[in-house]
């Protein structure tokens, strides 16, 4: 017995070693990525190895591997390459994935990727595409390459696209997409799962289904577990919900994002004039809003031109043109305040030490007008205030105002007399023009925000420099007031 098992282990041993040895090829140059194929993790996996892999030329193994990663982690592997190795990445990757990760690029290496494949090939990518992102991609790309690739895309995609546009920029329309679930009201519940197995794949979000009337008016929704839940025979028009919250075409992306916010919904239905359905935002798309928006106000408030590159994509001329507007007006609008001074230098002459809190005082001004700007816009923007509660808000601004110049004041006050040793008089002058100063700050940034919303201007524009500047002068004209009438300068 002994023998026969020794026999028995030899084989195996060699066809071991034969199989071994079959596979050395396939296995050898491999060493890197096998310990993670054999675990089933690529955590660690990125741009680098994509590289090595395309450098040794072993294509069917990038595609095995590519089908096991996230489709939003390849698109960001995908942009730490070289232009060219990503257009390789892309003609190599199955018809499916590439086109799901084409949707996750930024907008530049879109552009360069879509030029770079064939027609065919770019077809079938935007084809694959969301209408909403495919219209984006669109819009940004030249006309005589927006022609080539619209004459090869499917009657569907051209209809979707073509429709998009039709819509203002920063509309519902503009965002939405054409791809949801619809269901009619006299439907059973096993159709209706039937129609989701149909046109679900190529849909957005199959969670929630819209029910329509033979107009294609909204009359209801649906949700997806509903359905699996209820039995086949139940009909859809019995079960629906038929309060709906729906989004018009032309509403702006901020009321949009407010909806959302509101209403806590993943997704909502858009529609026209006459109720009828047209199209549905999800929630990516608020997010993509919520981003943009906030970026245009962060950029307004800083007084820099919106801009809708990232900022190491962005060039140095590009940069220019989007800052020099606003300092160029700043800077004239800061004449003033040197006018002022100069109006005053023959009293600056008889009291120089006044010239030396010049600087603090405007600062202070400035800072607080910021503070109350900041609070402002933020409100308008959330809607929290509205252009009726301007009495409330400058009333509660004057009040914060006086205490929080008071605290100034006196604070000033004593460092004033205890460490500068000025006179008396000297620190009466400065701590009040500061109080003055403060509450003036406050309510000129508080009103001014109010005032461009309510004249149809984004309020983000009266923001810290523009309004600095006019604190500035304002400040300066009570310091000389005060101190012509205090010190009789």
């Amino acid at each position: 017995m002994s023998g026969i098992a020794d026999g028995v282990s030899d084989v195996v041993i060699q066809e071991g070693q034969a199989a071994m040895s079959e596979n050395r090829e396939e296995i050898r140059g491999m060493e890197p990525l096998c310990e993670r194929d054999l675990y089933d993790s690529y955590e660690d996996f990125g741009a680098e190895d994509i590289r090595e892999l395309l450098n040794k030329g072993q294509y069917t193994k990038l595609r095995q591997v590519v089908q096991e990663l996230n489709d939003a982690d390849i698109a960001d592997y995908l942009e730490d390459m070289d232009e060219e190795e990503i257009v390789k990445v892309f003609r190599i990757l199955p018809k499916d994935i590439a086109a799901d990760v084409f949707s996750y690029l930024e907008l530049e290496f879109q552009q360069y990727v879509i030029t770079s494949l064939s027609d065919k090939d770019a077809a079938h990518i935007i084809n694959n595409m969301m209408s909403d992102d495919a219209k984006e991609l669109m819009e940004e790309m030249p006309a005589n390459i927006v022609k080539r690739l619209i004459a090869n895309t499917s009657p569907d995609t051209r209809q979707a696209i073509n429709h998009l546009m039709r819509y203002p920029e920063d509309s519902a329309g503009s965002i939405m997409t054409v791809e949801y679930v619809d269901l009619k009201e006299r439907d059973t519940v096993a159709q209706a799962i039937e129609r989701i197995r149909k046109v679900g794949l190529d849909s957005e979000t199959i969670n929630i289904c819209y029910v329509l009337d033979n107009k294609r008016t909204l009359v209801g929704t649906v949700g997806l577990r509903y359905l699996l839940l209820s039995e086949p025979e139940a009909v859809i028009g019995e079960m629906m919900h038929r309060s709906v919250v729906s989004l018009h075409t032309l509403m702006d992306q901020e009321e949009v994002a407010r909806m959302f916010k509101k209403y806590e919904f993943t997704a909502m239905p858009v529609v026209d004039n006459e109720d009828r359905l047209v199209g549905i935002i999800t929630m990516d798309d608020v997010v993509d809003i919520l981003e943009e928006e906030t970026t245009e106000d962060i950029e307004k408030m800083a007084a820099v031109m919106p801009s809708d590159k990232p900022y190491l994509r962005t060039s140095a001329f590009e940069a220019y043109k989007k800052r020099i507007p606003w300092l160029l007006l700043l800077m004239i609008s800061a004449t003033f305040t040197g006018s002022i001074i100069t109006s005053f230098e023959s009293a600056l002459s008889r009291s120089v030490v006044l010239t030396a809190f010049i600087p603090m005082l405007m600062d202070t001004g400035g800072n607080a007008g910021g503070q109350a700007s900041a609070i402002i816009i933020r409100g308008l923007s959330l809607d929290e205030i509205a252009f009726g509660d301007w009495f409330k808000v400058v009333w509660k601004e004057i009040r914060t105002a006086a205490l929080c110049g008071l605290t100034l004041a006196v604070c000033n006050f004593v460092k004033l007399l205890i460490f500068d040793r000025v006179g008396m008089s000297v620190a009466l002058v400065v701590c009040f023009t500061i109080l003055m100063a403060v509450i003036v700050a406050k309510v000129v940034g508080s009103t001014l925000p109010m005032l461009a919303k309510k004249i149809g201007m984004d309020p983000a524009v009266m923001a810290s420099p523009f309004i600095t500047t006019i604190v500035d002068a304002i400040s300066l004209l009570i310091y000389f007031q005060v101190a012509t009438v205090v010190l009789g300068i």
